[in-house]
């Protein structure tokens, strides 16, 4: 059986050290020990990594050393992703402020990805968000992508 290609924006990544949300945090570790396991083929991209990089140094270090104990491929945002992640925003699914969203719903639809994870309630994982990714995924000539919280992929309730 083909392993699910999963897209993990930032936010799942940061929630692996988010204290004061521990049942988030728990989900989210569950998640990882299954990445950890082999159990799904990983994609992050350069946004999520410029991203982390940003961060504190000590929340920037603690990512980045979860970030070595798994094995995920590197998407680089180029102009066919740019081009698609500026859809989303001439489209009005979301706006430009959140134009880092845009791309990393991009990178995650140029990388064929099955499903972006993210703990991004607001940008992400909201039915506007999700239908306006499937439709242009669809114009786009790609296929289908669905958007979960780690907690829909780990089997949660």
């Amino acid at each position: 059986m083909k392993k699910l290609r999963l897209y993990l924006d930032t936010s799942v990544i940061s929630y692996l050290d988010q204290q004061d949300v521990p049942e988030r945090m728990s989900d989210t570790h569950k998640l990882w020990d299954r990445i950890k396991m082999g159990e799904f083929d990983v994609v992050i991209s350069d946004v999520t990594d410029t991203e982390i990089r940003n961060c504190e140094p000590a929340k920037r270090n603690t990512l980045l050393g979860y970030l070595e104990e798994i094995m995920y491929t590197t998407v680089m945002i180029d102009d066919k992703a740019f081009e698609i992640a500026e859809r989303f925003v001439d489209l009005g699914i979301l706006r430009q402020k959140s134009f880092d969203d845009c791309q990393h719903i991009a990178a995650a639809i140029i990388s064929e990805c099955d499903v972006i994870v993210s703990w991004n309630f607001k940008h992400m994982v909201n039915h506007k968000t999700i239908m306006g990714v499937k439709a242009v995924a669809a114009l786009e000539g790609y296929n289908d992508i669905l958007i979960y919280t780690p907690l829909t992929l780990i089997g949660g309730e």
